[in-house]
């Protein structure tokens, strides 16, 4: 059944990706928390830039893939707003300035509070947002779009939280921006797992493409290994970090069954594991901050 217009738009935002956006700057205030007392406009500056980033490269890369023709009718993903007819490709591609303006807006008011670091952030991210399917050289398509996910939504995102609201930087923040942005990166992994063969028809050479559908799986076991392995390091030997750092591990049994679901699932069924995924990584910024701000 065709959705609605307001359906389409929502759909087209992928709202199951948006807490990858969310999570780093949770744990971006939290780590910032420790150093004083939080300024809640700038946290809301923060949070609003980072979702709108997201559902700005969301949209483009809705608008992008539809071009090059990547959302065929083989696509065992989520559906298309452009490629399924449900959205004109110019209202779109109108969507993805409206959110970039309004991540710009946010940008020029975090800049105005903690100076002019946070405008080469901001405007690394919104060009790595039409970047990652668009221009000449498409990360999507040349098989980096891993590292840059890794950089912007996990050490950028949560060192930049921490800069604006601290003014400063600090190393448990690059560590923290490090683990989350392995799960980060887990989230994509799952997406190009699923898209393999289809990406591979549509010149998109992801990792999984590259290298094959072991390579994926291991990939994501691995992301998800390491996230929960830098927590322990960061516990027992970053000076000041603490206990608290280990409260993530309350997910390990969850993120024991997420790594072997990715060795077991395949199609379709791994539209699952990319939802569970980016709650879990979510869930782990949650239980990682309040552990670092109650201990």
């Amino acid at each position: 059944m065709k959705p609605t217009v307001a359906q389409a738009w929502v759909l087209a935002t992928r709202p199951q990706t948006l807490t990858v956006a969310v999570a780093p700057v949770l744990l971006g205030a939290a780590l910032a928390s420790e150093v004083g007392p939080l300024s809640i406009p700038v946290l809301l500056a923060a949070l609003i830039g980072a979702i709108c980033i997201q559902i700005g490269t969301n949209l483009y890369n809705d608008f992008a893939d539809f071009k090059k023709g990547a959302d065929g009718e083989e696509r065992l993903g989520p559906l298309r707003a452009c490629a399924n007819g449900w959205l004109p490709p110019r209202q779109v591609l109108a969507g993805v300035g409206i959110t970039f303006a309004i991540a710009m807006a946010a940008g020029i008011y975090l800049a105005a509070v903690a100076g002019w670091p946070v405008v080469i952030i901001g405007l690394a991210s919104l060009i790595c947002g039409v970047a990652y399917t668009g221009g000449p050289w498409p990360l999507a398509y040349l098989g980096i779009a891993d590292l840059f996910v890794f950089v912007f939504f996990g050490l950028v995102a949560v060192g930049g939280t921490y800069f604006v609201l601290a003014g400063s930087l600090s190393l448990s923040a690059v560590l923290g921006g490090a683990i989350l942005g392995c799960l980060a990166t887990a989230v994509l992994a799952v997406n190009n797992l699923r898209d393999r063969a289809g990406d591979g028809l549509a010149g998109k050479r992801t990792l999984a493409v590259r290298y094959g559908e072991a390579f994926a799986r291991g990939q994501y076991v691995c992301l998800v290994v390491c996230a929960a392995l830098l927590v322990v390091l960061v516990a027992l030997f970053v000076p000041g970090a603490g206990i608290g750092w280990l409260a993530p591990l309350a997910l390990a049994p969850w993120l024991l069954q997420l790594s072997r679901e990715a060795f077991l699932l395949d199609g379709q069924e791994l539209n699952g594991l990319l939802k569970k995924t980016a709650v879990a990584e979510l869930a782990f910024s949650i239980l990682l901050s309040a552990g670092i701000v109650l201990t």
